[in-house]
């Protein structure tokens, strides 16, 4: 979690492509060596697709005629030095979303929510309460995969109704999911209710004192493989 806190500030210290082709090289093999499908990756990039054209076309459009342009069409105008920006910066959201991807596939949420306790530890002596918030983290986690789960049970009853979800324009989509998403907000606080209940039976009172069954530590390697990337990081944010 520290090496992609150090990876996004990079990303956006560099400045030039050579940086950017150096840190794409060392996402490449962070994928291979973590044995993640590029299927999976390349996905990832889809939920992206509309951000990283409309960043592409923000920079390479001109309406005023531009002295050099690659394609002309009416008062619009491709400059080829807005496309190199776009380029730049459309490979530089692409290779963020990819570190991130990388993060969320190699480590189970679980795990998240204990680096990130780990890393919020310091502002207990200012009385923030992080165990309350590490434990909010976790139940939104955990609920993501129950709400995907409960949703497609209501579609599917939905559907078993004669409810259609094909519809080509987007308001008649939207509103053929109006009948989905009020029982799913109620199944969703029902749920809620029932957790508030199981864990006032169990006596939870916070997050001070709380144990854990398998404790996560730093080990020597850890902390190699931390220290050493981290600092290739950096040289290349600095120098490129």
């Amino acid at each position: 979690m520290i090496l992609i806190f150090v990876f996004a500030i990079v990303l956006f210290m560099i400045e030039r492509f050579s940086g950017l082709v150096l840190i794409g090289a060392l996402a490449v093999i962070a994928v291979v060596l973590s044995k993640v499908s590029w299927r999976i990756v390349v996905r990832g990039l889809k939920a992206v697709t509309l951000l990283l054209l409309f960043t592409l076309l923000a920079h390479s459009l001109r309406w005023e005629p531009a002295t050099v342009a690659l394609i002309r069409v009416g008062p619009l105008a491709v400059d080829p030095d807005g496309l190199g920006r776009g380029i730049f910066f459309s490979a530089r959201i692409m290779l963020l979303v990819i570190g991130s991807s990388l993060l969320t596939l190699t480590t189970s949420p679980v795990e998240l929510t204990d680096g990130l306790t780990r890393l919020m530890r310091p502002l207990e002596r200012i009385r923030v309460p992080v165990g309350e918030i590490a434990m909010i983290l976790t139940i939104a986690l955990r609920f993501i995969p129950t709400t995907a789960e409960e949703a497609e049970k209501i579609v599917v009853a939905q559907i078993a109704r004669g409810a259609r979800f094909d519809q080509r324009w987007p308001l008649a989509r939207a509103r053929a999911y109006i009948p989905v998403l009020i029982p799913l907000f109620v199944g969703l606080f029902k749920r809620s209710e029932e957790l508030a209940v199981a864990m006032e039976a169990r006596c939870y009172h916070g997050g001070h004192g709380r144990t854990r069954l398998n404790e996560s530590r730093l080990g020597v390697r850890d902390m190699i493989v931390m220290v050493s990337v981290g600092t290739l990081l950096l040289a290349v944010g600095v120098t490129l």
